[in-house]
């Protein structure tokens, strides 16, 4: 859930603050790539600090290193924050975040049908066609 709060807080402070005349925000699509960067900042960090194990656990068991998986992934994501920021490379790093969410979100669906703990499914995709579409959005 604190993703989907960084998501949509994070572009709606943005927004808010292009309409009091931060010029760079004044449009929807700078604003929705902030906002994704925060949550890419969120969920790339804890590929590094406590919630590693967690993230580790639920890599499906058939791929090897999940440890390395964990860690590539969460480099990506923050290299993902970096070039949401950059202008001139926000769209082509918004396209490659939406297909990086997808093996993702086919982790988290793996780790919900091996019981551990993760949002469960309905509300998960529910949530991750948010995150699609804001990606997609961002990329447009």
């Amino acid at each position: 859930m604190a993703p989907l709060i960084a998501l949509v807080g994070g572009f709606a402070v943005l927004r808010l603050l292009g309409f009091a005349g931060i010029a760079v925000l004044d449009a929807w699509q700078p604003a929705l790539r902030g906002g994704l960067a925060l949550m890419f900042l969120l969920t790339g960090l804890a590929h590094f600090n406590k919630r590693r194990r967690g993230l580790i656990a639920m890599v499906p068991p058939r791929l090897p290193r999940p440890d390395l998986l964990v860690t590539v992934t969460g480099v990506l994501e923050l290299a993902g924050v970096a070039g949401l920021l950059l202008p001139p490379t926000a769209s082509l790093t918004a396209w490659c975040l939406a297909l990086l969410m997808v093996p993702m979100f086919a982790a988290n669906v793996s780790a919900a049908r091996r019981g551990l703990p993760v949002t469960p499914l309905v509300p998960r995709t529910a949530i991750q066609i948010v995150f699609q579409a804001a990606a997609v959005a961002a990329a447009l």
